[in-house]
């Protein structure tokens, strides 16, 4: 089955070298977590994956495929049709992302006309609909407000809608819990869930907190020093750590993460890349859910 993103890179900043042979592949509809302490690198992939190290000032050598085309090396023009429509972009600050001066219906308008001749108010219905979905207010009222009207754990969910707008095959998830208290930043990681599994979207998820990997990931990586150091199924790599970074990592764990993946292996819907048949995902709006919004 041939992965949805392929990759086997490095990045340089002159002639640091910030990232070294990061080699991973995410498959279609996968959950894929990147974990690691500040400074290991875990930005600097996400900005890969995006083709925008350049912007930074660095240099990327090696491949990333998405799909069956090239990313490293593809043209401005290339890589601006994919970001926002085939792949999604959620950042750590919602305050940084969102523009204070514009109402949120706004931004989502501005988000969809980039990518799509059809008209937004075809759209709004089912912007209200994921709205729902993620424990947001769907009303006219709700869309009005600007982003200080609304709270971080709001903000945050609002990102996560705006990246969804198009439908990406791949969404690309950095640090979005950080700044979150732990009730808020489950929201936060309940509407990446609805995304993946409903909605099929692929995830990259970058974080530097272990313990909430199981609840969403398939597979995990550790990164350390720009390198990932060990990678395989979260029962694998949380039950039988084979790197001693890994080790370290979840002991400073509380609750150990070992007991955290009892759920997770009776629920393993995603193995070896294959879904299994009877899982259908839709985001389509049904009839109840239609009826709710009008």
């Amino acid at each position: 089955m041939i992965p949805l993103l392929s990759s086997d890179f490095s990045v340089h900043f002159g002639h640091k070298a910030i990232l070294h042979d990061v080699n991973f592949d995410v498959h279609e509809g996968e959950a894929f977590g990147v974990v690691g302490q500040s400074g290991a690198g875990k930005s600097t992939l996400a900005l890969a994956i995006l083709g925008l190290i350049g912007w930074q000032g660095g240099k990327i050598t090696g491949s990333i495929r998405f799909r069956t085309r090239e990313l490293v090396g593809a043209k401005e023009r290339e890589l601006r049709l994919l970001r926002g429509k085939e792949i999604g972009l959620v950042l750590q600050s919602a305050s940084s992302a969102l523009n204070p001066a514009l109402r949120l219906e706004t931004q989502f308008r501005e988000a969809w006309a980039a990518h799509s001749p059809v008209p937004w108010r075809d759209q709004r219905m089912e912007t209200l609909r994921t709205l729902s979905r993620f424990g947001l207010p769907s009303t006219d009222e709700f869309l009005r407000r600007f982003p200080k009207e609304i709270s971080i754990g709001q903000a945050q969910r609002v990102l996560i809608a705006m990246a969804l707008l198009h439908r990406p095959a791949l969404l690309v998830a950095d640090e979005p819990t950080s700044a979150l208290d732990p009730l808020t930043a489950k929201e936060v990681l309940d509407s990446l869930r609805i995304a993946n599994q409903e909605c099929n979207t692929a995830i990259v998820y970058i974080t530097h907190n272990l313990a909430t990997i199981p609840s969403l990931c398939h597979r995990v990586a550790v990164m350390r020093d720009g390198r990932i150091v060990e990678q395989g199924t979260c029962p694998e790599v949380f039950a039988h750590p084979r790197h001693e970074y890994t080790r370290t990592l979840l002991e400073a764990v509380q609750p150990p993460i070992a007991d955290l993946t009892i759920p997770l292996l009776q629920q393993m819907r995603f193995v070896n890349g294959i879904r299994p048949e009877s899982h259908q995902p839709s985001c389509e709006l049904n009839e109840s859910e239609t009826k709710a919004l009008q």
